[in-house]
């Protein structure tokens, strides 16, 4: 690949911008907001461009919509039940929907416990433009591996989808930062929602209260704050 891409890392980006390859045979990802066509790469929507090593690129953008990615984990809301299938909430332009036989141990006669109003967390069997997204609540050992219907207690708060990729990073400098908070629970989903619980629903309100707020802080300010909800808590 050529070294003009890689020397944009970090940059501002535009729909209609053209990157194209040195090398063709090179394998590299595109993410969101990028799109490989041929020996070229298209960026589709504006933002920050962001790199993974070795060979994995992508657009972050503060978009508000979710686009379902096959693959990708979130947080539904369960809205309705049509026969045998669970119409989901995902945050995108449609809903998903999800099999009973989707969950670990699910068969015709052992049918999972599953509300109108749940919450659950799956991910992306299909998700394309052409296609309504499809959810499972398994991976592809048949295990729930974390997934299903969140039990009782906690609080569903939307964050930007910015925000949820900085939570998922791997060494989240954020989230080692709200664990000195106090103990809780916390379930990211890439659709920009988030469950946390804790203790008390005074320390959920408190936690939902911080990742609303610190998006946009500098890290002096984050500190700050969260040195204040640490001593509030105690």
């Amino acid at each position: 690949m050529s070294d003009c891409l890689k020397e944009k890392v970090g940059e501002v980006l535009l729909p209609g911008d053209i990157f194209s390859f040195e090398n063709t045979s090179e394998k590299v990802i595109c993410g969101p907001g990028l799109r490989r066509n041929g020996d070229e790469v298209l960026v589709c929507k504006s933002g920050i461009l962001r790199h993974k090593h070795p060979n994995m690129y992508w657009v972050d953008s503060q978009q508000k919509r979710y686009v379902p990615v096959k693959g990708e984990s979130v947080i539904g809301i369960v809205t309705a039940k049509s026969g045998d299938v669970f119409k989901v909430d995902v945050g995108g332009s449609e809903l998903a929907s999800l099999s009973y036989l989707a969950f670990e141990g699910a068969t015709k006669r052992n049918r999972p416990n599953v509300q109108v109003g749940d919450l659950v967390y799956g991910q992306f069997l299909i998700a394309n433009k052409d296609m309504e997204p499809e959810l499972v609540c398994i991976d592809s050992c048949g295990r729930a591996n974390g997934m299903g219907v969140f039990g009782a207690g906690g609080l569903l708060i939307k964050v930007s989808l910015g925000l949820v990729r900085r939570l998922l990073a791997q060494q989240s400098a954020l989230v080692k930062e709200l664990e000195q908070v106090f103990p809780f629970e916390m379930v990211v989903g890439l659709n920009g929602r988030v469950w946390v619980k804790a203790q008390s629903m005074q320390r959920v309100q408190v936690l939902a209260s911080l990742l609303e707020s610190c998006e946009n802080m500098t890290p002096q300010q984050r500190h700050a704050l969260f040195r204040r909800a640490a001593n509030g808590a105690s």
